[in-house]
């Protein structure tokens, strides 16, 4: 909802400092890959109660994954680059969530819901790229991407301050998974619905 909002005001910066790093030999797939290993580190780091260094490496994460698009904008994207910044993305989500569940076993059922929601706009999402890329339907209303991205309630930008309210404050999972969690559901059920309307009436 808010990426394409943001996009103009983040794309500047991110693609000068992109322009550096592409300049002195760092690569899109290295900066993706360094990204997600940081990332991943919040996940004991919230099971030991330590919020804001899992806090800081959501944050170092996300860095990454604007600089490695700003890097592919310098080289031109791969196919390889975009399927390793779409799946790590999707792992590193759960994994935040997986998180907060060991910080508040107690409350693990959350942690278990918003997953599953995940799945519903990873699916509808991935889905439906697969198929424009087979139709050659491209958009670049949220920035050049290598896959087709159909956006939602629930993008980018909303996922990564829901994690981000999680790794500070794990107690507050019930309220993040079931108001995020109805927001993937929703964006789910409009991509299905935007799938129905520009795919139907094709020959079976």
């Amino acid at each position: 909802m808010l990426d394409a909002t943001l996009r103009p005001l983040i794309d500047v910066p991110l693609n000068a400092v992109g322009r550096r790093m592409s300049g002195v030999g760092i690569s899109a797939n290295t900066v993706t890959v360094a990204g997600f290993a940081i990332g991943i580190c919040a996940v004991p780091a919230m099971g030991l109660g330590l919020g804001w260094i899992a806090f800081l490496c959501l944050v170092l994460n996300r860095l990454a994954d604007g600089l490695d698009g700003a890097i592919a904008r310098q080289r031109g994207p791969t196919d390889l680059g975009g399927y390793l910044d779409i799946v790590l993305d999707f792992i590193f989500y759960s994994a935040v969530v997986l998180g907060a569940g060991l910080a508040r076993p107690d409350l693990a059922i959350w942690a278990a819901f918003l997953i599953f929601s995940f799945i519903g706009t990873g699916a509808s999402f991935l889905g439906f790229a697969i198929v424009a890329a087979k139709r050659r339907i491209e958009t670049d209303a949220q920035g050049r991407k290598s896959i087709f991205y159909i956006g939602g309630l629930a993008e980018g930008t909303e996922t990564i301050i829901a994690l981000a309210i999680l790794t500070l404050r794990p107690d507050w999972l019930p309220w993040v998974a079931g108001i995020f969690g109805a927001m993937c559901w929703i964006t789910t059920a409009f991509r299905i619905g935007e799938a129905v309307r520009i795919f139907s009436g094709e020959q079976t």
